[in-house]
């Protein structure tokens, strides 16, 4: 009776500005979460959360003054060192709000949807060939974001984008081979370029986890920017794709194909469309999961 009291009491107090407060702090919690999911952060908050539990317990359910003293006076220095470990998925979260309201922009070279499908044809006919010779690659497709900082970081070629081209950059031992090509305005514009490495664990929960630099590299500049980083394995032979931090793996050329396309028919292709490649995502897993049960 007394708890059926108190909760009466509450919901008497229970006002709009209350119910606006709680959502406020409820998005808030919700927002952190979700930019640290997936991540090493996540088991570095469950760590926080649990020491702040037991410290919370020792200090108010025993008499220890000077236990209690010491927590009280550290606590403030605790506080401020929570962004610094979490400065890696607080500046991810600020890009990605910055990339969600981004006002969308005309350029004045804008490829023709012809320059476009070509481009997406030779990028497709070149990882089949690759693939199946199984020659590593790192095809990075450039869209809203500019890639001049990575780009600067390899070799200039400004070129037309061809099949042949690829293949001859990523034939093995060959000056370009290592690193990635970034295509920008449909055309080769530098490779062998160097681009981050994922921070998340993404690939250390996957099935086969032989994933390696390339694949590392893939999944971090697309939690970097909304480009589409597209993935040869040189083990396998087996072609993946990147974008928004996900990756699908075991695509074949029409797959590929359409996932490009899917991408770049839309006008607004300059903007991030995490849901066109989270559908995408859920149905290649759950054809996946079939393939794996049959």
């Amino acid at each position: 009776m007394d708890i059926l009291g108190d909760i009466s009491f509450l919901f008497q107090r229970l006002t709009w500005l209350s119910v606006l407060d709680i959502l406020l702090v409820a998005s808030i919690f919700f927002a952190l979460l979700w930019v640290v999911r997936e991540t090493q952060a996540m088991t570095l908050l469950r760590g926080v959360i649990f020491l702040v539990i037991v410290l919370g317990l020792l200090s108010n359910l025993a008499p220890l003054p000077g236990f209690s003293w010491l927590i009280r006076t550290t606590l403030p220095a605790l506080l401020l060192a929570i962004p610094v470990i979490f400065a890696p998925e607080i500046r991810r979260g600020l890009e990605k709000l910055g990339r969600a309201g981004a006002e969308p922009f005309v350029k004045i070279n804008a490829p023709t949807t012809q320059e476009m499908l070509n481009t997406i044809k030779a990028v497709v006919a070149a990882s089949g060939r690759l693939a199946s010779r199984q020659h590593g690659a790192l095809i990075v497709l450039q869209r809203g974001d500019s890639l001049r900082d990575y780009i600067k970081t390899g070799v200039r070629l400004d070129a037309r984008v061809t099949p042949e081209l690829l293949l001859q950059i990523f034939y093995p031992n060959t000056p370009l081979h290592d690193g990635a090509v970034i295509v920008s305005d449909m055309k080769v514009a530098a490779a062998s370029c160097v681009m981050p490495l994922s921070a998340s664990g993404i690939l250390n929960r996957t099935p086969d986890r032989q994933m390696g630099l390339r694949h590392r590299a893939a999944l971090g500049i697309s939690e970097a920017s909304d480009a589409i980083a597209v993935v040869v394995s040189e083990e396998t032979g087996s072609i993946s794709v990147a974008h928004g931090g996900r990756m699908i793996r075991r695509l074949d050329t029409e797959r590929l194909e359409n996932i490009l396309l899917a991408f770049y028919r839309s006008p607004a292709a300059s903007q991030p469309t995490p849901g066109i490649f989270g559908r995408i995502f859920r149905n290649h897993q759950q054809n996946y999961r079939q393939e794996g049960k049959s």
